[in-house]
């Protein structure tokens, strides 16, 4: 039997700790050699759990650049605007590198991420986990196959859920674009990814339109409290984006102790749980936080071709999946990201196809599989030297980033602009 792969894990909150769980299932093929983190519960966590010798144990993604190298990979899943410099001293260093995306907040700095890598000469993927599901791997056979002809326009819904724009949007750790990145980039960049993906051409122009609308303080009940544990009950129990309510009643109570519960404490008791709402900043009031990213937000995109995208991004809705339209000159597809509804004009005849996603509820789960599709990519690509494995390529990474940008850009300016501005 070959080596396993070994990987070292950058940052141990949820993408690090659920990424080297599925390394753990893949039947010896890969190994988690090293981490560095610097909260003790999550670092341990992570030695437990894969034996880690303690000469690979760190505090900071830098010590780990000062000892030689001494695995193959890593996996950097640090916050998005703590990538650039490991990615690049990394890089240097020779370890091949699966990105959590974003690949950075500025555009500029994913340049920089680029150069590196192609100076380096290094296998390098971004985790733009919806391109490995099956899903969307058979809306691509779907296309190529000519089953719904040339493809003219895409209708995108990316439902972000109120519940979990208020976690990670108004309280969490992507509220706030100076310490993290706008939500474009935060939670729709797998989006643009996705659809410039499946369209399988340059994007030319792009318009955005978006703002926050809800999650301020203009919008909080009156006689409410800038806690949800101080807030009266006549208030707190009709209000959606109750902390109280997200937590304790629709989760722990129910048995649920998982994402996002999981991020509040490391002790998930409905003791340690009160006294996060009480004293953290997952129990603020939602319209009396420090958030300024948008809560809805559309983007219309031109292709080379003269095709057309449009995708809309909402905090307004319930999580049901992403949901898609794809217009064809012989037919068009209908999907939940689970099944594929494929009218063809011919006929008249609808055809379903059932994708079988796993949904187990996890944080991992509503990536379709993706997220062990994306692993799993990255260690064959490692043990085989293939890059073909790796979805996506620097160049289309790196344009689908530049997308965003632009997309961004022209939300704040108020006009059409070219991808290349």
């Amino acid at each position: 039997m070959a080596e396993p792969v070994k990987l070292i894990v950058i940052g141990a909150g949820g993408r690090g700790t659920g990424y080297s769980n599925l390394v753990k299932n893949m039947n010896g093929e890969a190994q988690i050699v090293g981490v560095a983190e610097p909260r003790d519960f999550y670092r341990e966590r992570i030695v437990r759990e894969h034996n880690v010798a303690p000469e690979h144990v760190f505090h900071s993604w830098d010590e780990v650049t000062k000892v030689p190298k001494f695995a193959d990979g890593v996996l950097i899943c640090t916050q998005d605007n703590m990538h650039e410099e490991p990615a690049i001293q990394f890089a240097k260093m020779g370890y091949h590198i699966l990105l959590e995306k974003p690949m950075a907040p500025t555009a500029d700095a994913c340049r920089r991420i680029v150069a590196a890598v192609r100076e380096a000469k290094i296998k390098f993927g971004v985790c733009h986990v919806l391109r490995y599901t099956k899903f969307t791997q058979m809306i691509k056979k779907i296309i190529a196959d000519g089953t719904i002809g040339d493809v003219i326009s895409i209708q995108h819904l990316e439902p972000v859920a109120h519940w979990h724009q208020c976690h990670s949007f108004v309280r969490g750790n992507w509220r706030n674009e100076e310490e993290s990145s706008f939500m474009l980039l935060a939670k729709c960049c797998h989006d643009i990814d996705w659809i410039r993906y499946v369209m399988n051409k340059p994007c030319t122009e792009i318009q955005s339109f978006g703002e926050l609308s809800h999650f301020k303080k203009e919008c909080q009940p009156k006689g409410a409290a800038d806690r949800c544990v101080d807030c009266p009950t006549e208030i707190e129990s009709f209000c959606p984006a109750s902390a109280l309510k997200i937590y304790l009643r629709d989760r722990m109570a129910k048995g649920q102790y998982g994402w996002p519960t999981d991020v509040l404490t490391s002790d998930l008791t409905p003791e340690s749980v009160a006294k996060a709402l009480r004293e953290g900043p997952y129990g603020r009031c939602a319209y009396k936080c420090d958030n300024d990213v948008v809560d809805h937000q559309v983007v219309n995109m031109l292709f080379a071709d003269g095709s057309t995208a449009q995708m809309t991004m909402t905090a307004f809705c319930n999580e049901a999946g992403r949901q898609t339209r794809i217009f064809g000159t012989r037919g068009s597809i209908l999907t939940d990201s689970r099944m594929i509804h494929i009218t063809d004009f011919l006929t008249n005849e609808t055809k379903t196809v059932d994708t079988e996603l796993v949904n187990d509820g996890s944080i991992l789960s509503g990536h379709g599989g993706g997220d062990g599709g994306v692993i799993g990519a990255f260690v064959k690509a490692l043990a085989t030297g293939d890059d073909s494995y790796i979805l996506t390529g620097l160049d289309e990474t790196l344009e689908s980033h530049l997308m965003v940008f632009a997309a961004e850009k022209s939300r704040h300016e108020n006009k059409v602009l070219a991808v290349s501005e």
